[in-house]
This record gives structure tokens, C-alpha cells and sequence, in this order.
């Protein structure tokens, strides 16, 4: 216990900390050798609303990583997109976020 300048007593409490994760899905899309650059860069502008450079910028890691987690989120959130994807002929997954 630690005194202040008027001498009262610091008082220590014990606090729980609630942990929980905002986004513990991950969408992954896979590089395959059918579709274009230009079909993932429109799926992903269209299905999960990425701008034009973050697109791009997850296409080039989807062709030299393999696949990629293009957004993260609930899974009720991403199902949907998935499915839209897969739809298109792009390989799509959902899985759970490495703790």
C-alpha cells in the first residue's frame, strides 16, 4: 500500500478484465490458376467492398502467399460474402482467427 501526499492510504483493487474478440473469423480467398487478377480485384471491390488499391494490394498476396484473409469479422458477416465469392469460381473459406 502506498500513502499520497495527504497521507491517506492508495486503496488496491482487484479487477477482472473481460477479453473477447471484435472479429474472430477470418475470410481467406485462394489462388488458383483459373481465375484472372482483374476478376479477384472486382469480386473483392464488389463482395467486400475494398477500394481499388486494397484489391489489388490482396490479389498480389493471394498469387504469392497462396491465399490470403481478405477481411475479418463475425461469421454470420462473412458467410455471406463467401458464398457471393465461391459463386464466382474464386476459392473461398472461412476460418477461425489464430489466437
Amino acid at each position: 500500500m502506498w500513502m499520497n501526499g495527504d497521507t491517506k492510504p492508495w486503496k488496491e483493487e482487484e479487477t477482472d478484465t473481460l477479453v473477447s474478440f471484435e472479429s474472430p473469423y477470418s475470410l481467406i480467398v485462394w489462388n488458383d490458376e483459373v481465375n484472372t487478377f482483374d476478376w479477384v480485384i472486382e469480386t473483392l471491390m464488389e463482395i467486400c467492398k475494398h477500394t481499388q488499391e486494397q484489391a489489388e494490394q490482396c490479389a498480389m498476396l493471394i498469387h504469392f502467399q497462396g491465399k490470403y484473409a481478405v477481411k475479418q469479422g463475425e461469421y454470420d458477416t462473412l458467410k455471406p460474402m463467401c458464398d457471393a465469392i465461391t459463386e464466382r469460381g474464386i476459392g473461398a473459406t472461412i476460418e477461425v482467427m489464430a489466437e
